[in-house]
């Protein structure tokens, strides 16, 4: 019995030990920095490459529909621009994660940040600060041309003051922050530019590096990284499992026409807590909803059960 005791004791006494070291080690991991590359861009203030800019926060890249408060549509069809001041507020497992201020504003927003800063975090994934960004942004791809438009219509904005807080990871985003987040670069080389017609090779890049719709359609695990067959969804979003969109009998969109899939982006959002941003995806243009389905029907079919 004592000798049970005994076992019992040290056995307390080195879970103790074992669990002060994991915490130790996982708060000193919180904030680990990493090195990237600058790429380089450069704003610019021309008029045409500005408005391509609003073209892609305002529709495919869907900015908007996590960096503005409010309803964006409205704003849009009084012809006024939308703030993109942040604050948005996502409720995930691993805690409350909240959308940056990206108005130029210099104490607030990204006024302080240098375009190469901003363009780092966006393509490589680490802050200027040299921490890892959560990788909810897919523009690791995208290329300089387009990337270059965005950074210069975000520049264009009038600055919004608007304080946001401070992700507030629970003690499961704690250690994935500490041992699963890190910075997510470019696979292969990124285009300088990409023709924009309605091939299947434009809808795979619209898909991947700036819709993102793999994001969703591709299962992830709660680090975000891939590990399901691409676009055969089976993703749980606040109760939405994202649907199957390979040309599997069993996709979603087996058996749509162009215009079926056309059709179906004009009308927007339909459910209301829907994950989609589909009001920011219908206002893409029909050749780009047209690249997107041509592509889809280009990638391995999976079967998948229909839910």
């Amino acid at each position: 019995m004592k000798r049970l005791k005994k076992i019992l004791k040290w056995t307390g006494i080195l879970l103790l030990v074992l669990i002060a070291a994991i915490s130790v080690t996982t708060a000193a991991r919180q904030n680990l920095k990493y090195n990237a590359p600058y790429p380089d861009i450069k704003a610019s203030t021309d008029t045409a490459v500005i408005n391509r800019g609003r073209h892609l926060v305002y529709s495919s890249a869907h900015c908007i529909d996590c960096h503005h408060k409010g309803n964006a549509d409205s704003l849009i069809a009084l012809g006024k621009e939308v703030p993109l001041s942040g604050g948005v507020v996502f409720d995930l497992p691993v805690g409350k994660i909240y959308s940056k201020n990206i108005t130029p504003d210099s104490a607030t927003g990204i006024g302080k940040f240098t375009d190469g800063e901003i363009a780092r975090a966006l393509r490589y994934g680490v802050h200027p600060d040299g921490t890892a960004v959560f990788d909810f942004m897919p523009f690791h791809n995208t290329s300089d041309e387009d990337l270059t438009a965005i950074i210069s219509f975000l520049r264009s904005q009038k600055p919004v003051n608007n304080p946001v807080p401070d992700h507030r990871p629970n003690l499961l985003g704690y250690i994935v922050k500490a041992y699963m987040v890190k910075p997510v670069g470019p696979s292969g080389e990124v285009p300088r530019s990409v023709v924009r017609d309605t091939t299947a090779n434009y809808g795979n890049y619209l898909a991947i590096s700036v819709s993102e719709c793999n994001g969703c359609h591709t299962k992830r695990d709660i680090s975000g990284a891939f590990t399901g067959e691409p676009f055969a969804g089976g993703n749980d979003i606040d109760g939405f499992i994202t649907p199957n969109l390979t040309p599997d009998s069993s996709g979603r969109i087996f058996g749509w026409s162009k215009q079926n899939f056309i059709s179906r982006f004009r009308m927007g959002k339909l459910y209301p807590k829907s994950p989609m941003p589909w009001n920011s995806f219908k206002r893409m243009t029909d050749d780009e909803l047209t690249a997107i389905y041509n592509y889809l029907h280009t990638i391995k079919p999976v079967r998948t059960a229909v839910k």
